[in-house]
């Protein structure tokens, strides 16, 4: 089956608020006091009257991911896992050549959820059965990173032979992986961003348009690397450790998954060129670093 067209239209604030608007009136709903929560991979709105998050993706490459993430709420909320339910539309929507879908907004407490808090979510997480009829796709550690490269339009052609170059070298590393988790349901983009502190103590996992079935290493990977990086302690990661149970940096494989995951937050990062000089800037410094496995990363949050 031929892939969806990648699309190469215009996603910035502009952009996304027209769709949104566009997409309200089919559905009904109110979109004059929607504030934007994020924009990266999918542009966020909160609906603040309806009480409804609104995520718009980038083009109709990603409308099965979409769907998928519509199906998986609904068996995870079934199993008794804390979520965004989808609202009662027909969903997904697909306005000018973007998927667009709704959610219940989360009251939550705006605070950040724990590393051990994370841990303990995929512990849950990683041990529930998906049923066949949930259709999940074999997870993709490279997901969306051609594409993201493809559309980077303003970068100089060598990074861009670079960044292909890195992308072949790493595909062949990865498949020489002997992985010692049981294979599963992974979260796909397990940071502690998607992770909600709720009024009652309890945590929500959200953005589960990355969810597949596949191995859990890829998962836990994201937090080794944010301690490779500085952005959490020592201290932290051992009670992320804890609360799972498996240190993934003490793993054989764990240098490969290090690469891949800072090539795929280069590449993310890489979407929003333009959108302001700290973005540019950061850009440039972790291209630098992609080449050189040697330097410490002193990447900053985005």
């Amino acid at each position: 089956m031929d892939q969806a067209p990648i699309s190469l239209q215009p996603f910035d604030v502009e952009s996304c608020t027209a769709t949104l608007e566009r997409a309200c009136q089919v559905v009904n709903y109110r979109s004059d006091d929607a504030e934007l929560i994020r924009l990266g991979e999918n542009a966020i709105f909160h609906l603040k009257h309806e009480g409804i998050v609104a995520r718009i993706a980038r083009g109709m490459d990603v409308l099965d991911d979409a769907r998928k993430e519509l199906r998986v709420a609904r068996w995870l909320l079934a199993e008794g896992m804390a979520t965004a339910p989808p609202t009662d539309v027909e969903q997904p929507l697909v306005v000018d050549q973007m998927p667009v879908t709704f959610w219940q907004f989360i009251e939550h407490t705006g605070e950040e959820a724990t590393i051990a808090e994370l841990g303990s979510m995929l512990r849950t997480l990683h041990r529930l059965d998906p049923p066949a009829a949930l259709c999940l796709p074999a997870h993709d550690m490279f997901g969306r990173v051609d594409a993201r490269i493809d559309r980077a339009a303003d970068i100089p052609m060598a990074d861009r032979w670079f960044l292909r170059a890195r992308l072949r070298e790493l595909r062949a590393a990865y498949s020489e992986l002997d992985f010692p988790l049981r294979m599963g349901a992974v979260h796909g983009d397990a940071h502690t961003g998607n992770l909600l502190k709720l009024h009652d103590g309890s945590t929500s996992v959200i953005d589960l348009e990355r969810f597949a079935y596949g191995h859990p290493e890829t998962d836990l990977v994201v937090t080794g690397v944010e301690l490779s990086m500085g952005w959490v302690s020592e201290e932290q990661y051992g009670e992320f450790v804890d609360a799972y149970g498996f240190d993934v940096t003490s793993w054989d494989g764990f240098d490969v998954l290090q690469a891949i995951t800072e090539l795929k937050m280069t590449t993310w990062l890489m979407q929003n060129i333009g959108h302001s000089a700290a973005i540019d800037t950061e850009i440039c410094t972790r291209l630098s670093d992609l080449r050189d496995q040697s330097k410490p990363r002193h990447w900053n949050v985005f």
